[in-house]
């Protein structure tokens, strides 16, 4: 599964939003309605589960579904 696809399934249980539109673009604020604690809820699953710290200054820097994916991929290779 791709770091995109699990972003996605998570973000679609997490907020309740349909898998199919979720896309790279997607701004998880303004796309998705995510408030601040949904934004905050995401980021510390996505640390358990890629064994991560997302600091506070990247996590402010994380908007978009595409931001998210980019920051993933380069903290697990």
């Amino acid at each position: 599964m791709s770091t995109f696809e699990k972003v996605r399934e998570q973000l679609s249980r997490e907020l309740d939003v349909e898998e199919e539109k979720i896309t790279l673009e997607t701004d998880i604020i303004d796309d998705l309605g995510a408030d601040s604690l949904d934004l905050a809820e995401l980021l510390i699953t996505l640390e358990d589960e890629y064994g991560i710290v997302i600091t506070d200054e990247s996590a402010h820097q994380l908007r978009t579904v595409q931001e998210v994916v980019d920051f993933l991929d380069k903290q697990i290779r």
